[in-house]
Parts: structure tokens; sequence; C-alpha cells
């Protein structure tokens, strides 16, 4: 091959590499807002994702959208129906169970593990993300807040240096914000932020049992808010005037 033929062909690649770059970036775009938005619940259970709309509001070809469908398919986010299209997950009960049972094996194991170990400058870390939550709460600001107090579990993950962990965290809490929306949850912020508080201390005190039990607690009290036992009625009572 001639010099000019390899720096064509050179060329090409690096050019077809960049597209494929940016194809990327706008598809983990799309993923990353769709995401936040579910768990900043600003999304609700079954809402249509139209892909045009969608290629309208990133700016980019229906491709790329369906690329990011799949994606949050995948994630569990999402669910894509033949003929019909893609809408946002409605979780099961049986799946709302089993994503808490998931999160309470990880994040107990995770906060034993990393409570002998934790910095001083991680703690000063939480503190800060706290004060952050308090305010965020006495603004009402939702959908920030409810970031924040997801957020906070994903911060101890990634103290633990793994970033697995601290993907397969970000994406049961996605579910978690679904699943909150789907069946009511009466957990309310401000009961959660003081949650976290208190799973600061016993980190702070180096304390892994208390560390254990408040996190476990905390997941508890999470999912018994949710309504996931609705009343069955009497379809007499109910259909009766």
């Amino acid at each position: 091959m001639s010099a000019l033929n390899s720096s064509s062909a050179s060329g090409n690649g690096a050019s077809a590499a960049l597209k494929d770059g940016a194809s990327g970036s706008v598809t983990a775009r799309i993923t990353a807002s769709i995401t936040q938005a579910i768990v900043e619940r600003r999304l609700m259970p079954g809402t249509k994702l139209v892909e045009q709309q969608l290629a309208d509001i990133f700016d980019c070809s229906r491709t790329l959208v369906r690329q990011a469908l799949n994606q949050l398919s995948r994630d569990r986010l999402v669910r894509l129906e033949p003929a019909r299209g893609a809408f946002v997950a409605e979780p099961s009960v049986e799946e709302a169970r089993q994503v808490f049972e998931v999160r309470q094996m990880l994040e107990t194991a995770m906060i034993v593990d990393l409570c002998p170990r934790i910095t001083t400058a991680q703690i000063r870390q939480l503190r800060s993300h706290l004060k952050q939550e308090r305010e965020a709460i006495s603004r009402t600001d939702v959908s920030g807040r409810t970031r924040l107090l997801a957020d906070f579990h994903v911060i101890l993950a990634r103290m633990q240096g793994n970033e697995v962990l601290a993907q397969m965290l970000t994406e049961l809490l996605s579910r978690s914000s679904l699943i909150a929306l789907m069946y009511q949850s009466s957990h309310s912020a401000a009961q959660s932020q003081a949650e976290h508080e208190a799973i600061v201390d016993a980190l702070e005190a180096r304390d892994p049992r208390a560390a254990r039990k408040l996190l476990a607690s905390h997941l508890d009290h999470v999912e018994s808010n949710l309504r996931l036992n609705p009343r069955v009625q009497d379809l007499k009572s109910v259909l009766t005037p």
C-alpha cells in the first residue's frame, strides 16, 4: 500500500472512530436523561416513550434513540412491546420484593465491610451530602431531594472502590424509584434523611453492627411503606352504588 493510501485508510479509520464515539455519547446522554427523570420521579410508570419525539428532543436519529431504549430495556427501566413501542416499566409486586431483597443483601454486606476502614475525609464527604439533603428537603425541592436521597446509597458503594457494585446499586435504585411511584410510597423524605444521619453517625463511630442494623431498618421502612399488599375488596361491595 502506498503512503498516500495508507494515510487515507488511517484517516477513514479515525473518522469512523470519532463518529462511533459521538453516537455513543448521544446514546449515553439519552439513557442518562431518562434514567435521571425516573430517579427524580418526573417520568411515571407506563409513560409511552415515542421514538420520534425523543429524537426531536435530543436532536438525533431514531436509530440512536432506539439504542438508548434497548439499553434501558436491559436495565429493566423500559418495557419494549412489538408494534406498540417503548414504555416506562411498571414493576410487579414480586419484582418489587425481589429488588428490596437484593438491596438488603448488597447494602448490608457493603456497609459492614466499609465501616472499619472508612476515612475521616469520607465521613466529611457524607456529612456534606447530608447537608445537601437537608437543604433540598427544607426548600421542598422534590426532584433534588429524591435524587440526593438515592445518591447517598451510591456514594457509600463508591467509597468501597468497587465501580461494578456502584453500577449495580445505581440500577437497583432507579428501579426502586419506579417501584415507589407504582406503589405509592408513604416513606417521607424527612424520615429517610434522618435515617441517613443515623447511619453516618454509626459509620463515624466505626460500629459495623449498628451501621448494618440501621441500614437494614432503613430499607425495611422504605419497603414497608409501599402498598405492596392492597386490600382486596369484595366485588359486590365495589360495584354496588
